[in-house]
């Protein structure tokens, strides 16, 4: 179990070399402050476009670059903030400065809400016959094509400045539930393994599940449950205005349905989802195999929910790492994507990229982030443990993507839908579990009666399960739940907690098959999960986890696959994301990524059950 009492290090007291170098975007507070004014006035003189915007090809072009430069400013700006919030999190200075930053995008949205409806005000003809004519334009097809495309659902100016001015009440309901789940929610103490009492929190929950006794994660899973059943009328109300603002939003912009809203954006057809959720329905005989053998191993005569997330097997070497020991693993893992990938890799880390270690007020977890001109970011939180490499693989995979991309892109294309970027991730981590599983097997082809090897390829294989059981049958459970949630709110029904507890009690009775008791507490899991307040995109880890399976397996195999990858990495948003995911040999528009993600699962359950 881990010490939940031990002393986090203040930031001074971690050596330089282990922190990211955010003063290479700005030196002093002075420059971020310049750049602040220099971003709202780039905003303020946008309106000198506004009754002209498509006078010409010219005049068009010009307000496109002017329309990038605002925005690039206003990341830089907003990113460096966010960034120096997140080292110490209990900083005034930097919280008034993400404030303000937040408050100047929101300023930035409004001032610049007549540009798509005024573009689409013209005819498409003219637009069209401006591409012709001004060859620099043709940096903005793809994306003067993708808002054409958007016309049917575009507002009048005055009304899209309204929904500008509303966004933030928009986002109220996620709000107030984010505030009530970190802040005011309080799940009271338990007792630890060593009869000492302790304050159950989201952080340690996940803990207790996964290396507590059984009566430990019993008394931690009634507990957390009690809370959000205590809660519960509260968190309906705010989840059920979240799901009518989505229909509601996606009614007045003449969608079809707030799913189909969701979708849009990326040119992703409903038939994904929907072939998503049915692809994986299919692969329930592999998942209840699955939760029988977890009940053999665990040596249940019943198989609970909090038994769900506990440790199958031990890890066999209880090894911490160095960071720079992570990094010579990462290394080797990711080799087959090209030594220069891996070379930009050991560059990165050399010159700053990563916030290495937990200190005191740090924002917990991880992420990479980055401004389009600034290095590709990575916030970790290293402990040295196995599950700490996969994470700096994971982050390194969005940071490469961000690097390769705004090299080859410009900044209209610099970013990535989520749809694309978890694959980028993903891949990376399935290179690093095959390499590790790789190892081991090598060691049991020299030694076959090594005792050690073969109980470590065990444990890798019930974690690459894992990963496979959380990001595809369980995100798309949730996936499930949201179709569901919203089709009924679009019906004109309101989403009572009894409705929702029940569909979602039933749902979890379904992805987890006979084998497993639905404990009557887990019908308020979706009460907790805040993917909840941004309404289908869970999906996208389900899908993008798949496609990343069909394309490790694609790079490991060779056949030129690493260089259509890098292809991939170096798109950006320069495309739909179905079609810039061909560009790395997968169609997710075909259910066939899904299916042979859910025959890996299933050949990984097989190869599992062999081995005990």
């Amino acid at each position: 179990m881990q010490d939940n009492t031990a002393k986090v290090t203040k930031r001074k007291d971690i050596p330089d070399k282990y922190k990211w170098k955010l003063e290479d975007m700005f030196a002093d507070e002075e420059l971020w402050e310049a750049q602040y004014e220099k971003s709202l006035k780039l905003a303020e003189d946008f309106a000198k476009y506004q009754g002209r915007l498509t006078s010409s090809a010219e005049t068009l072009y010009e307000a496109l670059t002017a329309r990038d430069a605002v925005w690039q400013s206003i990341e830089k700006v907003f990113v460096y903030a966010r960034m120096r919030r997140d080292e110490d999190n209990s900083s005034a200075k930097y919280q008034s400065m993400t404030g303000r930053a937040g408050s100047l995008m929101a300023k930035a949205s409004a001032l610049m809400s007549f540009f798509t409806p005024e573009l689409l005000s013209a005819p498409e003809e003219l637009i069209l016959s401006y591409l012709k004519e001004e060859p620099l334009l043709e940096k903005y097809d793809f994306l003067l094509h993708e808002i054409l495309r958007e016309k049917a659902h575009v507002l009048s100016p005055a009304e899209e400045n309204l929904m500008a001015s509303l966004s933030e009440v928009l986002g109220a309901s996620g709000e107030i539930f984010s505030m009530l789940n970190n802040a005011d929610m309080k799940f009271g103490e338990i007792k630890d393994e060593n009869g000492k009492a302790a304050i159950l929190t989201h952080g340690n929950y996940v803990n207790f599940m996964e290396e507590g006794s059984r009566e430990l994660r019993k008394a931690a899973f009634e507990k957390m449950y009690k809370a959000y059943k205590d809660h519960i009328n509260t968190i309906s109300s705010a989840y059920n205005f979240n799901v009518k603002t989505d229909c509601i939003t996606a009614k007045i912009r003449k969608y079809p349905s707030a799913l189909e809203a969701s979708l849009f954006g990326d040119e992703v057809p409903k038939e994904v989802y929907e072939n998503l959720i049915s692809e994986v329905h299919k692969g329930f005989p592999a998942m209840y195999r699955y939760m029988k053998l977890r009940k053999k191993l665990l040596g249940l005569d019943e198989l609970h929910m909090y038994d769900i997330y506990a440790k199958l097997i031990k890890l066999p070497r209880e090894k911490k790492y160095s960071f720079e020991e992570a990094c010579e693993i990462m290394y080797k893992a990711l080799s087959p994507l090209g030594g220069d990938y891996v070379e930009a890799v050991r560059e990165g880390i050399s010159s700053g990229w990563i916030d290495v270690f937990e200190n005191e007020g740090k924002t917990s977890g991880a992420y990479s982030f980055g401004s389009y001109d600034s290095m590709p970011y990575i916030l970790l939180n290293f402990q040295g443990r196995l599950q700490d490499i996969f994470t700096l693989v994971h982050e390194m995979g969005h940071s490469m993507h961000s690097y390769y991309t705004r090299r080859a892109q410009p900044f209209t294309y610099g970013d990535h839908s989520i749809f694309t970027a978890e694959t980028a991730s993903t891949v990376n981590e399935n290179l690093l579990i095959k390499y590790l599983i790789s190892e081991e097997d090598r060691k049991l082809s020299e030694k076959p009666k090594d005792e050690e090897a073969l109980a470590m390829k065990k444990y890798l294989l019930n974690l690459y399960l894992e990963e496979f059981r959380s990001t595809v049958f369980r995100q798309t459970m949730f996936a499930e739940f949201e179709k569901i949630t919203h089709e009924e709110a679009e019906k004109g029904n309101e989403l009572t907690s009894e409705f929702m507890c029940e569909k979602y009690g039933e749902l979890n009775g379904l992805y987890f098959g006979p084998d497993v008791i639905c404990d009557e507490d887990i019908s308020y899991e979706w009460a907790r999960i805040p993917h909840f307040y941004r309404a289908f995109y869970v999906y996208k880890y389900a899908t993008g986890y798949s496609a990343a399976a069909a394309i490790s397996e694609k790079i490991l195999k060779g056949d030129g696959a690493a260089g259509e990858y890098r292809k991939f990495l170096e798109s950006g948003s320069h495309g739909a994301p179905i079609e810039l995911l061909k560009l790395a040999g997968v169609d997710m528009a075909k259910p066939d990524a899904i299916k042979s993600g859910i025959e890996l699962f299933g050949k990984l359950v097989s190869e599992l059950e062999s081995l005990i």
